[in-house]
């Protein structure tokens, strides 16, 4: 079987789970790693849905038992890995594997996967709309959204490690482009 992977990473508030959502629907063929984090749940948020909800001691637990593909501390003490389980559990389905990974997770599954992997950097038009989808979201707190724009400015910098670069300002536009990319990826 051809295991490959489409990782997705983007600053948050770009718009990247409502592509994964729209290619999940379109491509049965591809498979959702359900990522696990350290943090609390938001808003209707639900384990084993959205994410494996583990406490900051059962995340470390994992990182020292080493079964994650890739992890990361994104914020103190806040905790994003994906599962190798979660790998093997698409790929026994016949699945490509979609993840949902900050940039340095992505790059990561890139080199361990080499060209299996085709990585997607979904950006925003620019800064300032970014903030505006954050606040209009309503999930973070002003300062929550402050760190998550802060940390945008250094995501931005690394979308040129990756594979392809979506810049996504009109939804409709941004699924016209994401469909041929994976239509080509598919094809390989």
């Amino acid at each position: 079987m051809n295991k490959k992977i489409i990782t997705f990473s983007a600053p948050s508030g770009s718009g990247k789970t409502t592509i994964i959502k729209h290619i999940l629907e379109k491509y049965p063929q591809l498979g959702f790693a359900i990522s696990a984090t350290s943090r609390e749940p938001r808003g209707s948020e639900v384990d084993g849905i959205d994410y494996y909800f583990l406490s900051e001691e059962d995340f470390r637990k994992k990182i020292d038992e080493g079964v994650f593909v890739e992890w990361e501390e994104v914020y103190e003490g806040r905790f994003y890995g994906t599962l190798k389980s979660e790998l093997e559990r698409i790929w026994n389905d016949g699945k490509i594997v979609i993840i949902d990974a900050d940039f340095k997770g992505a790059l990561n599954i890139k080199k361990i996967y080499g060209d299996g992997v085709l990585s997607i950097f979904i950006r925003p038009p620019s800064l300032e709309v970014l903030e505006k989808r954050l606040r209009d979201r309503g999930t973070d707190s002003a300062e929550e959204i402050e760190k998550r724009v802060a940390k945008a400015g250094k995501e931005l910098s690394f979308e040129n490690d990756f594979d392809v670069i979506l810049i996504n300002d009109q939804k409709e536009v941004a699924f016209e482009e994401i469909n041929k990319i994976v239509e080509d990826f598919l094809r390989k």
